[in-house]
């Protein structure tokens, strides 16, 4: 029973930055905007985080800097997407190769450095348990949510109603890159109290295909993510027994699955019908 308790508990611990970084994005593409960034923004807010604990040495004042500079990168894709109408995968897939080489660039003098002062990683977890139960009150119970998924789903509608769709779009965009931070803040803070270039690990990948997987559903997302969690301790778990490789490659290969289902799927869930597509004021 203890074996079982410590396996959930570490599952949890592997899920956490993965819950966070999909419920940033669970928020973005219900306001229709795809951002394949996010394992990039996570780089980026680690090193934000690590930087500024480790500078003041008052950890909570990295996650402060891990969320902004996640929301700092956001803004761009969001200027690039909505003000430019840009492709979003290829804006989204830009940031994620200026995020990690941006931060591995200015993370080598903090390299081998462990943190002076750590954070539980359980805070972090309980945060995002309740983040998952916000977010959904907040999409299907206000006139907040109301609009952002009407923006996602008809953005020329929501725009004849008087709905501000660059302003909601860009709010969003911004929300989810301060996730993404916020996941990168939880692996250099709390999980792995140091830097280390490419400690995201494809993590925010996984976040995005979650994302997919759970019908860009907040609540559904930590069992999806604890489920990710699950399959990443099992990796360390049964190594000896099977190769290793094939154990670590398993949630990446599920994540493969998963968009090769959505792909093959007219429709995949609830997806949002305007999702991924550029809006020009008056056309339709």
């Amino acid at each position: 029973m203890e074996e079982i308790f410590s396996a959930l508990a570490r599952a949890m611990a592997f899920g956490t930055p993965i819950l966070l970084a999909a419920l940033g994005e669970v928020v973005v593409e219900r306001a229709g905007v795809v951002n394949l960034g996010v394992e990039g923004m996570m780089a980026v807010g680690a090193l934000a985080a690590f930087a500024a604990a480790q500078t003041s040495g008052n950890p909570f004042l990295g996650v402060v800097a891990g969320v902004l500079a996640g929301g700092i990168a956001a803004s761009a894709h969001a200027f690039v997407s909505v003000n430019l109408r840009a492709n979003q995968f290829v804006s989204g897939l830009a940031l994620t190769m200026l995020g990690l080489g941006l931060s591995g660039l200015l993370g080598n003098k903090y390299v081998g450095a462990p943190l002076e002062h750590p954070l539980a990683e359980t805070g972090f977890t309980w945060a995002a348990v309740v983040l998952s139960i916000v977010i959904w009150l907040v999409l299907y119970f206000t006139r907040t949510g109301l609009v952002v998924r009407s923006v996602g789903e008809n953005p020329a509608a929501a725009d004849a109603l008087g709905l501000e769709v660059y302003l909601v779009r860009y709010g969003a965009t911004i929300f989810g890159g301060m996730m993404a931070g916020l996941a990168g803040a939880f692996l250099s803070l709390a999980y792995r109290p140091s830097w280390s270039d490419g400690m995201t690990s494809g993590l925010g990948w996984i976040a995005v295909a979650l994302t997919i997987f759970v019908a860009w559903e907040s609540i559904r997302a930590v069992f999806g993510a604890f489920f990710f969690g699950l399959l990443y301790h099992l990796a360390f778990r049964l190594q000896g027994r099977l190769p290793s490789e094939m154990l670590l490659a398993l949630p990446y290969l599920l994540v493969i699955v998963v968009l090769t289902l959505a792909a093959l799927r007219r429709r995949q869930g609830n997806a949002p019908e305007g999702l991924g597509l550029p809006y020009e004021r008056g056309t339709r």
